[in-house]
């Protein structure tokens, strides 16, 4: 964080934890410096980096540390340093299993800059997914401790539903309770799609905070996520994940048929270019 201003950082966190006192925001997930700009420029209020399309773009798959830590660490300066905006790190599972490692790494993040970051319990095992449930609680209380006094939020993310493991409705339940008493500041519990899921969650760690990621038409509007308590709405990889169906529709039309017509959804050539000219990383 040498090169940042240490009180703007701090007034950027402030920002971002007044966002999660009241209401309903999206945070939207950029993967490259052109999508910061443009998101900002879109009117979002925070941003927040996506593991999965930083992946993609290396062409890398999204499995646990396929991107190194220290990769995904300058990514991360990389989109704080793109814009003024609060920045929430995908941190994975803080790219160590002991919660002394994920509270050192930890640290590193926060000093990139980012107003938060989040922790997951995946373990990257397919033979036991989820890391036992002590230490997964115990991996959340090192990253609070690590990060206290700094003003960095920590989102504490149990990967139950996403991961499809038997009984994923208790086990998250259970875990996102006991990670909200480690001292979390936001909760989050990626694959949750129904009303009475969404609900029960919300009101399971209330009055924190919960991220909710809705990655595609699962029935539900911003207006409807807030009306369920949620404080927080996230797109994951969903929208690199557009980008990419838009870049293949295209791509495999031409390698076929050796047809044009998909071009025509382009952007427009002119309106990048000039928002670039008058926003761009250079203006």
């Amino acid at each position: 964080m040498t090169d940042l201003d240490p009180a703007k950082v701090q007034a950027t966190r402030a920002t971002f934890r007044a966002l999660h006192e009241r209401g309903c925001f999206v945070i939207p997930n950029p993967w490259d410096i052109g999508t910061a700009l443009m998101l900002k420029h879109l009117g979002f209020k925070a941003l927040a980096t996506t593991s999965s399309g930083l992946s993609f773009s290396r062409g890398l798959p999204d499995a646990e540390w396929a991107v190194p830590r220290d990769m995904a660490l300058a990514h991360i300066a990389e989109i704080v340093r793109a814009t003024d905006l609060p920045v929430n790190a995908d941190f994975e599972s803080g790219y160590a299993h002991d919660p002394e490692t994920v509270a050192k790494n930890a640290h590193l993040c926060a000093e990139t800059g980012v107003a938060g970051l989040s922790i997951e319990d995946n373990a990257g095992d397919p033979a036991k997914p989820l890391y036992d449930f002590d230490l997964a609680v115990e991996r959340v209380k090192a990253t609070v401790a690590a990060l206290k006094g700094s003003g960095v939020m920590v989102t504490a993310r149990c990967e139950a539903h996403l991961l499809g493991v038997p009984d994923a409705r208790a086990i998250a339940l259970k875990r996102l309770v006991a990670f909200a008493e480690a001292g979390a500041d936001v909760l989050y519990a990626p694959g949750l799609k129904t009303k009475e899921q969404i609900a029960e969650v919300v009101q399971a760690v209330a009055p924190k905070p919960v991220n909710l990621i809705i990655a595609g038409p699962i029935g539900l509007s911003v207006a409807d996520a807030a009306e369920l308590g949620v404080r927080r709405i996230s797109v994951g990889s969903a929208f690199a994940r557009a980008a990419w169906g838009g870049f293949l529709k295209a791509a495999r039309e031409v390698a076929g048929p050796g047809t044009f017509h998909s071009l025509g959804e382009a952007e427009p050539f002119a309106a990048l270019n000039t928002f670039f000219r008058d926003h761009g990383a250079a203006s």
